[in-house]
């Protein structure tokens, strides 16, 4: 291991700090275009409808901090955490820039989401070596994915099996595992995402004895182009046409309570359930789950190590 500091990023979606803020934030996810006033009073209704603001930006803020005082456990300013967001301050460049100014020369960026794909990780990534790149340092080394790490795993079937005791022993009950959609173009270019997701959901279903079981895309976005599918609104009416009519939705791609999983599941997914008869409940999220932050750190432990491995 390396005797100067190692500088950690931390890396999440990002979102609004209040409803004024929306409009710049959908902005910035649009590359720089207003969204239309119908599309800004959507999102807007969206987030009042879940309280105002996300809870996101305050659990991404914890968890880096849980992060920071497991590394430094045992070996106390070995590791200086920083938290950059895709779409709201601080930005991912910014967090890069007071690294240089605090003088960081080696790090690990580490993308608070557990599937890589090229479209979304590997966006992140490139943020911040483009930005290291331009000042000289940090030099990077990147977590591309954690979707199998066995804590997380655990963490996972412990929540699905936990959501399963609200049906009746004897019930027919399918869980659908989920993640955010992706433009469907990701396919032909080999991307993991998709196939990551299963080796998720498969997982925990092997280790819980699952068998009723399977995966739905949610939160697409509204574009032109096709995006991953079925689509999870879909899926739960297919499922009722079919007879089933107990689900419980665990979004294995999400690990925080934020706009995707408190409205479009609990609200938007839970509104359809009803429409149609069904009973619906969803995992608890990760957030800053203490054993959540053990595996994170673990995660990033074992990659700052090949910083000194490689002779940086």
């Amino acid at each position: 291991m390396l005797t100067e500091p190692i500088g950690v990023l931390v890396m999440a979606y990002g979102t609004p700090r209040s409803l004024a803020e929306v409009e710049p934030y959908y902005t910035h996810i649009r590359h720089g275009r207003k969204p239309t006033p119908a599309l800004l009073d959507n999102l807007i209704e969206r987030y009042r409808a879940i309280g105002g603001v996300s809870p996101l930006n305050d659990i991404t803020s914890a968890q880096a901090s849980g992060i920071e005082h497991r590394l430094n456990r045992f070996g106390p300013g070995t590791f200086k955490v920083y938290l950059g967001m895709k779409h709201a301050s601080p930005f991912i460049a910014d967090a890069v820039v007071q690294m240089a100014r605090d003088g960081i020369r080696h790090a690990v960026s580490l993308v608070l989401a557990p599937h890589y794909s090229t479209m979304s990780v590997k966006t992140y990534q490139k943020e911040a070596d483009d930005k290291a790149a331009e000042l000289g340092i940090p030099s990077f080394v990147h977590v591309d994915s954690w979707h199998l790490e066995p804590l997380f795993i655990d963490l996972l079937a412990d929540r699905v099996k936990t959501a399963l005791k609200a049906f009746a022993p004897d019930a027919k009950v399918r869980v659908l595992f989920s993640a955010h959609s992706l433009p469907e173009r990701i396919l032909s270019l080999g991307d993991p995402y998709p196939q990551q997701l299963r080796e998720t959901g498969d997982t925990v279903a092997k280790q819980i004895g699952l068998t009723n079981y399977s995966f739905a895309w949610q939160s697409a976005g509204r574009t032109d182009e096709k995006w991953l599918g079925p689509d999870i609104l879909n899926v739960l009416r297919e499922l009722h046409d079919g007879g089933e009519d107990n689900v419980v939705v665990c979004p294995a791609g999400f690990v925080s309570d934020h706009l995707e999983v408190l409205y479009d599941v609990d609200i938007e997914c839970q509104a359809t359930a009803q429409e149609l008869g069904m009973h619906l409940t969803r995992t608890e999220s990760l957030n800053a789950d203490p054993r959540f932050l053990d595996m994170l750190s673990a995660v990033v432990l074992r990659r700052a190590e090949d910083l000194s491995g490689s002779g940086q």
